[in-house]
């Protein structure tokens, strides 16, 4: 009886064809996580194009893709010495007390409103390269939305966006699919609570479920800025992000 099954399933299978995937991850760990996947894409017989900034610490050319490169506003050096005050910046905060940990969240997003939008304008406004990736007639793009520019690049080519993402710190991938998240249950981001709160936690995680939308629109202002640009059109990275194909 197995056998029969088996043999059904494999009558049932029809052939796979390999297609051309466009790639724009985010920097750091994001690419890290991100390699692995794009590398086994480009094994199995897929046209996959990289497409990564000049200067970058940890980013380079990966197996079995072809890489693509613009230039940026910054140099290796300068991006070293941003990420070590970001960092030294959030393990020196004050995180002692919930008004604390409140207040060292918004300035986590005012940090993150500058990494974030540092490669879109580079990318996004060199005419020859965005021609380029028009023409290869890509199937989906694959880009992790930490960085807005994959986000908006994937509007701008009228490309299916796939989106890899563990987590945001403003929760846009729970507003944009509007994924419930009951406060009573799921905690917010930097606030060290667990799925069992007291009262007081859940209070205190209800304000911070509230404030998102806020925090989003903080933390996405230039961002929405630059998509409104390029799209001509007045959007924001939250409504983009509502079309994803995945």
């Amino acid at each position: 009886m197995a056998a029969s099954v088996l043999l059904l399933c494999l009558f049932c299978l029809g052939p796979a064809e390999a297609g051309n995937v466009l790639v724009i991850p985010a920097f750091g760990s994001h690419w890290t996580g991100m390699r692995p996947l794009v590398e086994e894409l480009g094994r199995r017989g897929n046209q996959v194009v990289v497409v990564i900034p000049e200067e970058s610490l940890n980013m380079g050319p990966a197996q079995h893709t072809t890489t693509l490169t613009y230039p940026v506003p910054y140099t290796k050096t300068q991006l070293q010495e941003s990420m070590n005050a970001g960092i030294n910046g959030l393990l020196s905060a004050d995180v002692s007390t919930d008004v604390a940990r409140f207040q060292s969240f918004l300035n986590t997003m005012d940090m993150l409103k500058v990494i974030i939008t540092r490669n879109a304008e580079g990318l996004l406004s060199n005419k020859d390269l965005m021609k380029k990736l028009q023409d290869y007639n890509f199937d989906a793009i694959l880009t992790d939305p930490f960085e807005t520019v994959g986000v908006i690049a994937a509007e701008y080519l009228s490309i299916p966006a796939i989106y890899i993402q563990t987590s945001h710190p403003c929760g846009v991938d729970a507003l944009a699919s509007q994924c419930p998240i009951p406060a009573s249950y799921v905690p917010q981001p930097l606030t060290h609570f667990t799925d069992r709160m007291n009262l007081w936690q859940r209070s205190v995680n209800l304000v911070r479920t509230l404030f998102q939308p806020m925090a989003c629109r903080r933390m996405f202002a230039r961002a929405d800025e630059i998509a409104s640009h390029v799209l001509q059109r007045k959007t924001s990275v939250v409504e983009i992000m509502s079309r994803a194909a995945l």
